[in-house]
């Protein structure tokens, strides 16, 4: 390789643009049923190529170097703030379900890019404290805006539409918003097919993406449950582990295993229906004995509220104390205002609410020369 510039490759004399070279190879290599990022529908924003990364790389280059990524790090995945190190956070929750939708998509001859794009990006809008955090974020920003809700998926979005890129937006293409506004699926079973009530998305690998953060999810938080003392493996019905396996590895192994082996039927992928129904057994076990534990994962619960709900009251009586909007606060109506509001608490950390929280609100002893 004698020449290289950030615009083409000099090979044998000829140009050859790296990204053209990589799209061609899309085109010949990936599955008829892959989306091929040069048949990408585009940006709202048009933008002149990138002459070395295809639209999807680029994709997943923006969210990688976005301050909400590297927030995810301090941000709960099922214990909240935890202490110990080898407990999952938002972010190494982001990496396993990059990791397994990569590793399907390979296999499937799927576009890896787009699926780790939509994989980095999926729980950009999680607000503090988890799960626990959106429903109390939720209801306090129904208290100012009746007609309003949160829903992390939608914040997602919006952090990549909107707030990212002081203001402008990371200008993402179609199908990675498209995974990432339909990934979520609550505590609902795995569906593989969509109905009136859920919309799959688009692409496949959209679709692979959702399944896949199901996978990581089910799986290290038991992991976690178990290391945590809530749970003992033996404490999973019998039936779950005989079909899934015993270890980490296997459960994994096995779920991804089955939806490669199943393939695409009619553009949508497949599970056999026993490790289907061990996987929603397995979310469903997880749901009864630790996601809705009252006495230890629950107990915490009502202290985020507070957390959350005196926080969205103080900015809303003190909206010059946003970092977010315009100069002049005071001429917003008061649903623009809770909605300003509502986008500075849900990019939180945990440790950055809780420290607002003490700042504002927990009494500090004098300091004594």
């Amino acid at each position: 390789m004698d020449d290289f510039s950030p615009a083409v490759l000099l090979k044998g004399g000829i140009a050859v643009c790296p990204r053209e070279v990589t799209e061609r190879w899309e085109m010949e290599w990936l599955s008829p049923h892959a989306q091929k990022s040069a048949l990408s529908k585009g940006r709202k924003v048009p933008e002149p190529k990138c002459p070395i990364r295809t639209e999807f790389q680029r994709d997943r280059d923006r969210i990688l170097h976005s301050k909400a990524f590297r927030r995810l790090m301090h941000k709960t995945q099922v214990f909240i703030a935890p202490r110990g190190d080898h407990y999952r956070t938002r972010l190494t929750h982001t990496l396993e379900v990059a990791q397994i939708a990569r590793t399907i998509c390979r296999a499937l001859r799927l576009n890896e890019d787009l699926a780790e794009a939509i994989a980095l990006g999926h729980d950009l809008g999680h607000p503090p404290f988890g799960h626990e955090g959106e429903e109390a974020l939720d209801a306090a920003y129904r208290k100012y805006d009746p007609d309003a809700r949160f829903r992390h998926y939608e914040q997602s979005l919006r952090v990549v539409e909107v707030l990212e890129n002081d203001g402008r937006g990371l200008n993402l293409t179609y199908e990675v918003l498209d995974g990432i506004g339909y990934h979520s699926k609550g505590q609902k079973d795995l569906a593989l097919e969509a109905d009136d009530e859920e919309h799959l998305p688009s692409t496949l690998e959209g679709q692979v993406v959702r399944i896949a953060d199901r996978i990581a999810y089910v799986n290290h938080d038991l992991d976690d449950a178990i290391r945590a003392g809530i749970l003992e493996l033996d404490d999973v019905p019998p039936s779950i582990l005989q079909v899934l396996g015993r270890t980490h590895s296997q459960r994994i192994t096995t779920l991804v295993w089955d939806i490669i082996e199943q393939g695409v039927d009619d553009g949508r992928l497949k599970m056999s229906p026993r490790i289907l129904k061990a996987l929603n057994d397995l979310k469903d076990f997880l749901f009864e004995r630790v996601y809705l534990d009252e006495k230890r994962v629950k107990a915490e619960a009502q202290k985020c509220r507070l957390v959350l709900e005196r926080l969205f009251d103080y900015y809303m009586q003190h909206p010059d104390e946003l970092p977010l909007g315009p100069p002049d606060k005071k001429s917003l109506s008061q649903k623009e205002l809770a909605r300003l509001v509502c986008d500075y608490i849900a990019g939180m950390t945990d440790r950055y609410a809780i420290d607002q929280f003490t700042r504002l609100f927990v009494p500090q002893g004098w300091q004594v020369a």
